[in-house]
C-alpha cells in the first residue's frame, strides 16, 4: 500500500477536502450565530442543504456507476469551487439567503463526490488491505477536521470571514488538480455494469433487492442510526454545551476531544480479536448510546470532555468496520447506486435528527435531549443484538 500513489493521491485529498470543508463549516457556524438566534431555524437552514442532496442520490448513483468515477469526482469536485462563490455573495451581502444557495449547491456537489470516492477505493487497494485503508481514511479526514477546526477559530481572530473562504476555496482548487493524477482501472466494474443492462435502463431501485439479500448489510444500515442519533445535531451540541458552561472556548476542545479519540478507534479497530465485524459495531453501538447518558452530567466541566472522547473512539470503530462490509457485501456494479442510498439514508436521517435538537433544545433542553437519545440509542442496539443471537452468529456473519 506505500507504494500505491493512487492510496496518496486519495488520503492527501481527503485531507486538503477535509480542512477546506471545515474551515467552511466554522464559518457558516459563526455566520449563523450572528445572523440568526433560534437553534431551530439554525436546524432549519442546515436541513435545506441536506434535502438537496438526499434529491440528487438517484442521479449521482446512477452516473457513478455508468461513467468513470474519477470523470464524477472531477466534474463534482468543479462544481464545489463554483459553490463557495454564493457564500462569498452572503457574507458581503450579509443575507442568509446565499448562505442557503450555498449549503444547497454544496451538498448537491456532495451527493456526487461520496459515493464515486467510497466506490474509487476498492479499486485502487485488494480486498483484503480495504480495511486498513478504510481505517485510515478516517482518520485522515479526522486530522483534516482537527485541524481544521483548530485553524478556522485560530483565523477567525486575525482575519475576515472572506479570507476563511478564500482559504477553503484554494483546498478544494488543490483537490480538484489532485484528482486529475489518479489513475484507476475501472473497466472491470464498467463491463460489469454494462452486462447488467444498458445504461438507460438500469434503475436505482435495482439495488434494493440487491440489499434486502445481504443481512450484514441490512443489519449494519439499521444500526448506523445510532451514531448518527448524535452526529446528526453534533454542532448544534457543542453550541448548547459551550453556553451551559460559559465557555466559548470549549467548542474546540471537544472538537479535539472527540477528533483524537476517533483517530484511535480507527486505528485500533483493525487489532481487534474477534472475526466477527458485526460484533464490534454492536459493541460501541452501546458505548456511542452510554455516551449520551454521561452527557446528562455536563454541568460537571469534565464530563462534556470524557463523552466525547467516549463517542470519539466509539464511532472511530464503527465507521470503518461498516465501510469494509459496505465494500466487500455489496457486489461492485452497485456500488454506485448503493453509496447514493446510503448517502440518502443518512442525510434523510440528518435530516431528522437535526431538525429534532433543534426542536428539543429549544423546547426539553439540553439535559433532557441526551436522555431521550442515548435511551433510543440502547434500545435499537439491545433489539439488533437479539435479532443477531436469535439468527445465530455463523449466518450473520456469511
Amino acid at each position: 500500500m506505500k507504494l500505491n500513489k493512487n492510496i496518496w493521491i486519495l488520503l492527501i485529498g481527503e485531507f486538503i477536502a477535509g480542512f477546506g470543508l471545515w474551515l467552511g463549516i466554522i464559518g457558516d457556524l459563526e455566520f449563523m450565530q450572528d445572523k440568526i438566534p433560534s437553534d431551530f431555524l439554525k436546524s432549519l437552514i442546515l436541513v435545506a442543504g441536506i434535502f438537496a442532496g438526499i434529491l440528487c442520490g438517484p442521479l449521482a448513483g446512477k452516473l457513478t456507476d455508468q461513467y468513470s468515477k474519477k470523470t464524477i469526482l472531477l466534474y463534482s469536485g468543479a462544481a464545489r469551487l463554483i459553490s463557495v462563490s454564493f457564500m462569498f455573495l452572503a457574507i458581503y451581502t450579509g443575507s442568509v439567503w446565499w448562505m442557503v444557495v450555498f449549503l444547497i449547491s454544496i451538498n448537491m456537489t456532495a451527493a456526487f463526490y461520496f459515493p464515486a470516492l467510497q466506490a474509487a477505493i476498492p479499486l485502487v487497494v485488494d480486498k483484503k488491505d480495504l480495511l486498513q485503508l478504510n481505517g485510515l481514511h478516517t482518520n485522515i479526514s479526522t486530522l483534516s477536521r482537527i485541524l481544521g477546526t483548530a485553524a478556522a477559530g485560530f483565523f477567525l481572530t486575525i482575519m475576515s470571514l472572506t479570507t476563511l473562504y478564500v482559504l477553503a476555496f484554494s483546498a478544494y482548487f488543490i483537490l480538484f488538480v489532485l484528482t486529475w493524477f489518479l489513475q484507476m482501472d475501472e473497466s472491470k466494474a464498467l463491463t460489469e455494469c454494462l452486462d447488467e443492462g444498458a445504461p438507460s435502463k438500469q434503475s436505482f431501485h435495482e439495488v434494493f433487492p440487491v440489499i434486502k439479500q445481504q443481512p450484514l448489510v441490512l443489519m449494519t444500515l439499521v444500526l448506523s442510526l445510532v451514531p448518527i442519533l448524535f452526529i446528526g445535531g453534533f454542532n448544534l451540541v457543542i453550541i448548547a454545551l459551550s453556553e451551559i458552561q460559559q465557555n466559548p472556548s470549549l467548542k474546540g476542545w471537544l472538537y479535539v476531544a472527540e477528533g483524537v479519540s476517533f483517530m484511535l478507534g480507527a486505528y485500533f479497530v483493525k487489532k481487534l480479536p474477534t472475526k466477527s465485524p458485526y460484533t464490534v459495531l454492536l459493541a460501541f453501538s452501546l458505548l456511542i448510546g452510554l455516551s449520551q447518558l454521561i452527557l446528562y452530567f455536563t454541568t460537571i466541566p469534565f464530563i462534556s470532555i470524557v463523552a466525547f472522547i467516549v463517542f470519539g473512539f466509539s464511532v472511530g470503530s464503527f465507521f470503518p468496520t461498516a465501510a469494509t462490509i459496505f465494500q466487500t457485501q455489496v457486489p461492485s456494479e452497485f456500488h454506485g447506486r448503493f453509496f447514493s442510498f446510503r448517502g440518502m439514508f443518512d442525510d434523510f436521517i440528518y435530516q431528522l435528527i437535526l431538525l429534532a435538537t433543534g426542536f428539543l433544545l429549544d423546547t426539553v433542553g439540553f439535559h433532557h435531549m441526551t436522555v431521550l437519545f442515548g435511551a433510543l440509542s440502547l434500545l435499537t442496539t439491545l433489539s439488533l443484538l437479539m435479532t443477531f443471537r436469535r439468527k445465530g452468529k455463523e449466518s450473520v456473519a456469511a
